[in-house]
């Protein structure tokens, strides 16, 4: 059985027990220990290393992150810039020079990994006398605690509030399957149900506040294994490109659950009778209590100022979603009745790369067009937050089926300046004049990419989706 143990600034020494050092800072700090037993060779190298190594990847020991801080504007903050700030671990090796996929992506961990073995053997050759490592344990699982539970909020509350994964536009529901990333599948696969991906937030953010308490930590850790541990197969089976962030998650987790494994396996697998180990640190000392309010408060105010900048972006502009209204009446799916090019009239053509086979306009400035064009696909991850809507990319990240136009539409001069959203075809500018005889139609004269004159006739199909009538309810076709 585990043994209880008990950290209290008056403590009976006992001859058969280790005691550490009274005049050492962390003594002082958090008291001695009843029922210290001495550690085994084997666990106080291990220990070594992974203080070494967990420390390396958590605190800000790069002058990058300082940058990324004070390059902050924090009286206009935007909630991505906290969450970016979340998820940051040390770099030896800029991200931007690093692979999103593959072993690659780990390669600051391998540095980590390299400095941690030599501080292990270094630390090992200096200190020869210490017969055990409790009080840093303790200070180290704090520590990884609190990170974990930091990335933890950030990620629960953009599922919590959609944003994530946003509802999958028109525009995607006229995409072929075959021309979807994995990862822009998996991402629909959420979105479709927004009240889903609201429950995996809260189970994150959950598993968060039961990290926070010290009593909670394995019903905490449970959790996480149960939820992230999938997440971090999903990053790397469905290339979502965040496998790095995932693995640091599991990481963490997987260390603080390694305090358990003895117990549980004595409960589980062994079945004998099995008692908590039950640390209770002593808070008495003036400075420590003040440590500790300043750590709660902190993660307390920090959980309330990203909820409160989730929400507002949320509410007034999800940043993966342009913010700027469509044309007025103009949201849906078109046929392609006539199209002109050069005043030769081009008919209908799956394989002509100029003949548009269909549009749709959205309900933001964002026009998309089908056409065997050649696209060249945007790799990224569609997870930045621009400020203009041009710059959103996650519209068309993840897949090659339609090109994607952000527009402004003058309605006094009924007029649409268009240019193509895609990193690598930024070039294509479209100025079309507009004109609506009746609801379902809409004429483009003007001029396209290659500046060939362009004369197109629209015509709106009322099609009903399934997706939007409801998968629960009888629906008439």
């Amino acid at each position: 059985m585990s043994e209880t143990v008990s950290i209290s600034p008056i403590v009976a020494p006992s001859n058969n027990l280790v005691q550490p050092p009274g005049n050492s800072f962390l003594y002082k700090i958090a008291g001695p220990a009843l029922h210290l037993k001495e550690w085994s060779t084997t666990e106080k190298v291990l220990f070594r290393f992974f203080f070494i190594f967990l420390l390396l990847l958590i605190l800000p020991l790069d002058w990058k992150i300082f940058r990324q801080i004070f390059s902050i504007n924090w009286l206009h903050l935007h909630f991505h810039e906290l969450f970016d700030l979340s998820k940051y671990q040390v770099q030896f090796i800029a991200v931007n020079h690093l692979p999103t996929y593959g072993i690659g992506a780990f390669a600051n961990w391998g540095i980590a990994v390299i400095i941690a073995s030599i501080g292990t053997v270094v630390w090992t050759l200096a200190d020869k006398n210490s017969k055990e490592y409790n009080i840093l344990y303790y200070w180290l699982r704090v520590v990884v605690r609190y990170r974990l539970a930091f990335v933890l909020v950030t990620y629960g509350f953009i599922k919590l509030f959609p944003l994530q994964m946003p509802y999958p536009s028109l525009s995607d529901l006229f995409t072929n399957y075959g021309d979807f990333f994995a990862w822009k599948i998996y991402f629909q696969t959420v979105g479709i149900a927004p009240k889903y991906e609201s429950f995996l937030g809260f189970v994150e953010i959950l598993a968060a506040f039961l990290l926070v308490n010290r009593k909670t930590v394995t019903f905490g850790v449970g959790l996480i294994f149960g939820f992230i541990g999938n997440v971090a197969v999903v990053n790397g089976f469905y290339d979502i490109g965040e496998i790095v962030i995932s693995s640091f998650i599991v990481l963490l987790a997987a260390f603080l659950f390694g305090n358990d494994i003895p117990r549980l396996y004595n409960l589980l697998v062994n079945e004998l009778p099995t008692k908590a180990n039950k640390l209770v640190p002593d808070f008495s000392d003036k400075k420590l209590k003040q440590a500790r309010l300043v750590l709660r408060s902190a993660f307390l105010a920090f959980v309330l100022l990203f909820a409160y900048k989730t929400f507002e972006s949320y509410a007034n502009d999800p940043y993966k979603v342009p913010k700027t209204p469509g044309l007025s009446n103009a949201y849906g799916y078109y046929n392609v009745k006539e199209f002109v090019l050069n005043k030769d009239t081009i008919q209908y053509s799956k394989t002509d790369p100029n003949r548009w086979q269909d549009v749709i306009f959205e309900k933001w400035s964002t026009l998309t067009i089908k056409s065997n064009k050649p696209v060249k696909i945007d790799f990224s991850s569609g997870e930045i937050a621009a400020e203009k809507d041009i710059d959103r990319n996650y519209e068309l990240a993840g897949h090659a089926g339609r090109h994607y136009f952000y527009y402004d539409a003058d309605t006094i001069h009924q007029t649409l300046s268009l240019q193509n959203k895609n990193i690598h075809h930024r070039n294509e500018k479209m100025f079309l004049h507009y004109d609506r005889p009746n609801d379902s139609t809409i004429v483009l004269n003007g001029t396209n990419e290659t500046n060939d004159s362009v004369h197109i006739v629209l015509t709106r199909i009322n099609k009903k989706y399934m997706m939007f009538e409801g998968r629960r309810k009888p629906v008439k076709i």
